[in-house]
């Protein structure tokens, strides 16, 4: 069952409060230990708390402390946007949300309210947010002020919105409907994910939850209640600023209108009060005087002597256009204490939401989108639940150094730096950066350099290496931190910021050496798409593969994607998908195909290889079903495996910087222990996940 949903208006006063009870009624039948969570709440006045999540916490007595309910303000999040730090915002939500889930049997998430000045933002925001922490999504689409016609049309670009965003979702509400809004009209909404028809539901206006009570106006307007205590629950329908005589003031009310004159205005006060005694005027709800004034005690005398029906009254400060545009913002909010409100939302929920068909398909239908953000934390999470042992031979570069700071204060490894000790403290103080939980080790004064150079000249002897040259290259920083993994002294590591690709691995094929059974090293790029991860190779390391190594390379492919969570499905890529094609190409990849399914037979493996497949039927559904529709591959792959180097790097940098992927890799795979490259031109970000990554795979190399 998916542990989690997240609940999104389109816009302000959707009616999201009522439909979140009835989804949490629905969750707490099934389960008793469910948390909500608000990503970004409103910005909520002093000493106040937002109204949802109290709402929430108050009917449901859930334990959840209120500190953990939310993780920004909208204003906080706004200027963190704007000041460039939108992953911030959306990694720092991730890890609020996974201490959540991993305390929790379901965390029920809540979009924002938009109340801001940006509503564009705000969907955005909430769109970002379902997809950063993989979570469905119950689309809630407003009717409110709306013909049948307009719903429909925005609803439908919506969804299309949200399904370009990559947001899986399982359902869509239209709340607050207007009259109309039929079985036919609703039925024009295509409400699709992935090709599957999703429900969607209609509850239509009900004013007892959408308009205010005299009770809401009363804590809008921070006021005084001066009479009618027990008419707190009347609806207010209408507004009706009374400035004028009496004669003519009387013309503009009508049922439900509350009332707002100066309270020094005697005569509208009394003409309001007789009207709800007269047949010929509408009931009134209530009556608001502004101005702080005191009614005289007459008036007083009078009122408290009425044996009519009792009429609401209030008393608030400021002056009455001031009231009356803070009565503007108002509307109406389900109070925990409001019973009635809350019971008639949970039976409007009950009454035109199939709870069943919901509940099943949250069960049934948990997302299967990983964001960029959910898989680095993915990584982080399994890197530190067993800290390896990871060394950077580029112990003194920046990146390295601030990739260092971060990997040790968040728990990801120990971290080995490679090079002058002073040298690396002088330049990680210049930058700011605490490496003080690093080890540090110059291989030239290492008490290690005599025993691995004379490891190196017995392993190379055959190669005519002489002892001179075996202690010049141990005393090199990438060939000590190899020998490091090689001799155990370290788990994996992490070089190429400064050097070249060959620099980096040439000690690995030296000494390291392939795995028993692999013939050939090999690399893929884990692409974090919006929605997915993907894994694709060979696009750093051969050339032009033959067949044979096509088929290893594919093999290692997928049992690197195994380390990583994603489930192998192999797509062997040709310009041609099935016997459509010939050629020598083509020939080769059918080849490599019929190879890897005899070798993953051989080695008692179990995952789909296809092949040969063009890109798009290997990655769309809908092209897979004309060209290979009974394909276990076609369509669905995870695993794609380039016919050589030209097309795999070309490939996987068209996608990143057309995709805005973020690109992980190259990740070599096939070698005794791992050793990964960085490119020259790496990120912080990108050294920061790669040393995860390696230690993820030192991980998997013992079994752990």
């Amino acid at each position: 069952m998916s542990k989690s949903l997240y609940v999104s208006a389109t816009e302000e006063r959707s009616g999201k409060s009522a439909v979140i009870l009835g989804v949490m009624q629905m969750l707490l039948r099934e389960l008793h230990n469910v948390a909500i969570f608000r990503p970004i709440i409103n910005d909520p006045g002093e000493g106040n708390k937002d109204h949802d999540i109290e709402l929430m916490i108050d009917h449901f007595k859930l334990s959840i402390p209120y500190s953990d309910t939310y993780a920004y303000t909208l204003k906080q999040a706004r200027e963190l946007i704007n000041s460039g730090q939108h992953a911030l915002v959306l990694e720092n939500i991730l890890k609020r949300y996974k201490t959540l889930e991993k305390k929790y049997d379901f965390v029920l998430c809540e979009g924002t309210d938009f109340k801001g000045k940006d509503p564009a933002f705000e969907f955005d925001l909430n769109a970002d947010i379902a997809a950063t922490i993989g979570s469905p999504m119950l689309v809630i689409s407003s009717g409110r002020d709306k013909t049948p016609v307009e719903v429909v049309n925005i609803t439908q670009s919506t969804l299309d919105t949200l399904s370009e965003k990559g947001v899986d979702f399982v359902a869509c509400v239209v709340n607050r409907a207007p009259e109309g809004m039929t079985d036919d009209i609703c039925g024009t909404i295509q409400c699709d994910r992935n090709g599957e028809h999703m429900p969607l539901y209609v509850i239509p206006e009900n004013e007892a939850l959408g308009k205010p009570s005299i009770g809401d106006v009363k804590r809008w307007l921070d006021a005084d209640i001066l009479y009618g205590h027990s008419g707190m629950q009347t609806l207010v329908d209408n507004y009706v600023i009374a400035a004028m005589q009496i004669g003519n003031f009387l013309e503009y009310i009508k049922p439900g209108s509350l009332i707002i004159t100066p309270g020094d205005r005697s005569d509208i006060i009394l003409s309001s009060l007789a009207s709800r005694l007269s047949s010929s005027y509408p009931d009134i709800a209530g009556i608001v005087l502004t101005g702080g004034l005191d009614l005289s005690n007459s008036v007083h005398k009078l009122i408290e002597g009425w044996t009519g029906v009792p009429v609401p009254m209030l008393s608030v400060k400021g002056h009455t256009y001031q009231n009356v545009q803070e009565l503007n913002r108002l509307y109406g909010r389900i109070q925990a204490d409001d019973h009635q409100r809350i019971a008639t939302a949970l039976g409007n929920f009950a009454q035109h939401v199939n709870v069943t068909e919901l509940r099943d398909n949250l069960v049934e239908k948990r997302s299967t989108r990983v964001s960029p953000k959910m898989f680095e934390y993915s990584l982080f999470d399994k890197a530190s639940r067993n800290k390896q042992r990871i060394v950077l031979p580029e112990g003194s570069g920046e990146r390295i150094l601030r990739a260092a700071d971060i990997l040790l204060r968040r728990g990801v490894a120990e971290i080995i730096l490679l090079g002058r000790e002073d040298e690396i403290r002088d330049k990680a103080s210049k930058f700011g950066v605490d490496i003080s939980d690093a080890q540090i080790i110059n291989p030239a004064e290492s008490e290690l350099l005599d025993s691995f150079a004379e490891e190196y000249l017995e392993l190379r002897k055959h190669k005519g290496v002489l002892a001179e040259v075996a202690w010049d290259r141990m005393a090199d920083p990438t060939y000590f931190g190899t020998m490091m993994v090689h001799k155990g002294f370290a788990d994996g590591m992490v070089s190429g910021s400064v050097t070249t690709t060959a620099q980096t691995i040439r000690p690995a094929f030296e000494f390291v050496k392939t795995k028993p059974g692999s013939s050939i090293v090999s690399s893929v790029f884990l692409m974090c798409l919006k929605d997915r991860v993907l894994v694709y190779g060979d696009c750093a390391v051969n050339p032009n593969p033959d067949a044979r190594q096509l088929a290893e390379i594919a093999i290692s492919a997928a049992g690197t994607a195994k380390i990583f969570g994603i489930d192998p499905k192999v797509a062997m890529l040709s310009y041609s998908t099935g016997s459509s094609g010939k050629g020598e190409d083509v020939e080769k990849v059918t080849e490599a195909t019929r190879i890897a399914k005899t070798l993953t037979e051989g080695r008692g493996l179990d995952f789909p290889i296809e092949g040969p497949l063009q890109f798009d039927a290997a990655v769309d559904p809908k092209v897979a079903k004309v060209k290979m529709p009974d394909s276990d591959v076609a369509g669905q792959a995870t695993v794609f495996v380039f016919p050589d180097l030209n097309t795999g790097n070309n490939t996987y940098k068209a996608v990143q910087r057309a995709a805005n992927a973020v690109a992980i890799g190259p990740i070599l795979q096939g070698l005794n222990k791992p050793v990964n490259d960085l490119s020259r031109g790496c990120t912080v970000p990108d050294v920061v996940n790669t040393v995860a990554i390696t230690a993820i795979q030192a991980q998997a190399e013992k079994g752990e």
